[in-house]
Order: C-alpha cells, then structure tokens, then sequence
C-alpha cells in the first residue's frame, strides 16, 4: 500500500470516529423532572383574569423546576389512583404530551414524572406554520392515541379527543397566567408531515400544539 492510499484510509477512518463521536454525543437521556411544586401561584380568579394567548416569545429557555410544573399542571398525577389533574372521557387518558425542545423531542411520562427521549433533533420548525414555534424553547404537541378509546365509534373518538384536549391545552394557558409565561394553542401543523417524522401511529392523532416560553423582552 503506497503512501497516499495509507494516508487516505487513515481519513477516513478518523471522520468516521469523529461521526460517531457526534452521532453518540447527541443521545438523548431521559430526564428526571424535579417533583412539582403544588403550592404558590396566583389565586385561580387572578389567573383567569390574567389568561390570554400571545405569540411573542423570548427564546430564554424554561428552567426544569417550570417545566415540571408545567407538564404536572397540564396533564399531571394528582391523586394516588393515578388519574391526572385533567380529565379525559372514561378516564382513558388517551392524549400524549410530546414536548419539542431544542436539545430534542421528547414524551412526558406523568407516572414517573421524566421526559423519555424520542428524537435526538430539534423539530420545532414542523410544529407550526407560523415563525415562532421555532424559536420558542417548548412546543407541547398534544397526540390522541385513539386506541385506548374502548367501545367507542370514530365520531365519539373524535369527539373525546378534542374535549381532552382542550382540557389540557386550558390547564397549561391557566398555569402560564399564574406564572407570567407566554403560550398560545395553534393548529396551523402540517399534521401528516410531523405525524411521520414522531413516528406515530395510524391511530395516534395529531390535535393542536401549544408553545410555552417568556413573554419577549
């Protein structure tokens, strides 16, 4: 073997370690959440006074302890039965909160409180047609698995799906009111394209997403 071909092979040997280095650097981990804090917070009369949608956002990301807060007061456990602090029809707790961050996508199990990794990307761009889902540091993308629906026809699925979701969507505009957060629902998704990127399936039904960041400065 000549020099330039030892040289060569050596290249790329090295580009693929440093590929692999990248490429392992970028798994995700799940992430513990910090236990929520249950207690402060604006009076509920002041925080629907104060609720309302806003689409400018800071790029600041969100602390763990608030983002804890935030998933648990959209769709947390708060009794030892297990069911959360928002309801869903038979209690089928059929909406998945998928949460968007730069570092990457990631699923909020409310049972053991942590993110569980699903995409080492930043896919904030496909989750709204408009700028600033982009830019905000938590789009929370809210999924129907409509097969926990039992003895349910499609018309009554799609019906229990947007209720829960909507119950949700008002916990989190109610717990942003308290906390002085911006957040804003929007369904202007390309659904069929982001649907394939997470990976759901047939069943698993895109609703509406709900970026949560600071008010812009």
């Amino acid at each position: 073997m000549n020099t330039v071909a030892f040289q060569s092979i050596c290249s790329v040997m090295a580009l693929m370690f440093i590929f692999s280095a990248v490429t392992y650097g970028q798994e995700l981990k799940p992430i513990k959440l910090p236990e929520p804090q249950m207690t402060g917070g604006k009076p509920l009369m002041q925080a629907l006074k104060d609720r309302h949608s806003s689409r400018e956002f800071d790029t600041k990301k969100l602390p763990l302890q608030i983002l804890s807060n935030l998933l648990w007061a959209g769709s947390g456990v708060n009794r030892p039965s297990g069911q959360r602090t928002a309801p869903s029809a038979v209690n089928w707790q059929d909406i998945d909160i998928y949460v968007a961050m730069e570092e990457g996508l990631y699923i909020y199990d409310a049972k053991a409180n942590a993110l569980n990794p699903i995409l080492a990307e930043d896919i904030r761009g496909m989750t709204g047609m408009q700028p600033f889902p982009k830019i905000v540091p938590v789009d929370l993308i809210y999924v129907s698995d409509q097969s926990r629906m039992t003895r349910a026809d499609q018309p009554q699925k799609d019906l229990y799906s947007a209720a829960d979701t909507g119950f949700i969507s008002q916990n989190v505009y109610l717990f942003c009111a308290s906390e002085g957060l911006s957040t804003v629902v929007i369904a202007m998704v390309d659904k069929p394209a982001l649907a394939k990127k997470i990976g759901l399936k047939n069943e698993q039904k895109i609703m509406l997403v709900q970026p949560v960041g600071y008010p812009k400065k």
